[in-house]
């Protein structure tokens, strides 16, 4: 199932970008070339740290964001989309 909501008309706040890792084993958060990966499943940090690489400077669920299986994408890295679509 393929869903796309427009980010510019749809706002998540912490609320519901917390609610978006259910389900979720791995976070990989991206800032320019900074990619972070965290293990959900195992070594989940506290939700400060998971909303502090989740949400943008207006208070909204960075943009882009993609769930690929069990993984979540968050932010922009050519790199990082080629691996995770890739598998």
């Amino acid at each position: 199932m393929i869903e796309t909501v427009n980010a510019t008309k749809i706002r998540y706040d912490e609320t519901e970008a917390l609610a978006l890792l259910d389900g979720i084993d791995t976070l990989v958060a991206t800032k320019g070339k900074k990619v972070e990966t965290f293990d959900l499943k195992n070594d989940r940090p506290d939700d400060a740290t998971l909303l502090a690489r989740m949400m943008g400077p207006t208070g909204n669920l960075r943009a882009p964001t993609a769930r690929v299986g069990r993984t979540l994408v968050v932010g922009f890295n050519e790199d990082v989309y080629a691996r995770v679509l890739n598998g």
